[in-house]
């Protein structure tokens, strides 16, 4: 895991404009996140033979994956390769596209989260999610922190005013907004919105964090701040992360997965992934020969 002021400095973010330069930069970030030596990985997540179609199209074709305990899992690929798709069926999300099917399964600690008899809300509950696009409630930066916890029942205030407190520590947002927390959540600065997301994600307090391509529309600095906290955030949660920005993944993972064409073509430690990996088709998208 990376850390100090080098870390957060949006210098490393100045070079992420292609894939096929700056790979020795990559090979160089992903060798100092690797894996201790002794790293005894604790299944979280479980997908076995994983198919979605929608309608006569498939989504994603056979997918199998361990997701590991309190790391961060990348996965990377060209635009629709499937890893979005692959990342909402982590907590049922597609179930609210018409005409979707999955195939498969999913298990979370080691229960089908698939079923007639699990409630999906309990499944998005466990495990959270924030979307590409920051989408803030057009509500009180507090109660868009707070929605989750209203919705889960939660009702006496000092617990609310508590867990939204802390959620906005754990998303680095708090000194920013304390003093205007009554203040609307839309009138926050793109970096600050997505974190917002985040800390409302937060505070439900899920065991998986889903991500779906976090900073894609912000700035090197916000960039900086978003990946720094999914390194803290690591040490309590799982993270998977999709990112088209092969050095952010560097950066923040110790596994990667490579999506092509609906398949999991590879998925392993990030500094092998990135400097030795198994698959031809891997080798040619990390060197920029397509996508």
């Amino acid at each position: 895991m990376t850390s100090g002021k080098d870390d957060a400095s949006p210098d490393r973010h100045k070079k992420d404009t292609g894939s096929s330069s700056g790979l020795a930069t990559i090979a160089t970030v992903a060798a100092a996140n690797q894996l201790p030596a002794q790293h005894n990985a604790h299944v979280k997540m479980r997908a076995r033979s994983l198919w979605v179609r929608y309608g006569e199209k498939v989504g994603i074709k056979d997918v199998t994956i361990d997701i590991n305990a309190n790391e961060v899992l990348a996965l990377i690929g060209p635009s629709g390769c499937g890893k979005s798709t692959f990342l909402r069926s982590l907590n049922r999300m597609n179930d609210t596209v018409p005409g979707i099917r999955v195939e498969g399964q999913v298990e979370l600690d080691g229960d089908q989260i698939y079923g007639p008899d699990v409630d999906p809300v309990l499944v998005r509950r466990r495990v959270g999610m924030v979307f590409q696009r920051s989408n803030p409630f057009p509500k009180s930066i507090f109660e868009n922190v707070a929605y989750g916890l209203r919705i889960a029942g939660v009702r006496e205030h000092s617990a609310i005013a508590e867990r939204v407190e802390r959620a906005l520590r754990h998303a680095a947002l708090w000194d920013e907004v304390k003093d205007r927390l009554q203040e609307s959540g839309l009138g926050l600065s793109g970096g600050q919105q997505q974190r917002l997301c985040i800390a409302r994600a937060l505070a439900v307090q899920p065991e998986v964090l889903l991500m779906d391509e976090p900073a894609s529309a912000l700035d090197p600095i916000a960039t900086a701040k978003i990946e720094d906290l999914v390194s803290i955030l690591r040490n309590d949660l799982t993270i998977v992360i999709v990112t088209h920005n092969m050095q952010q993944a560097a950066r923040v993972s110790q596994r990667t997965g490579f999506f092509y064409m609906g398949r999991l073509v590879e998925v392993g430690e990030t500094t092998k992934v990135f400097t030795r990996p198994n698959e031809r088709e891997t080798e040619d998208y990390i060197t920029g020969r397509f996508g």
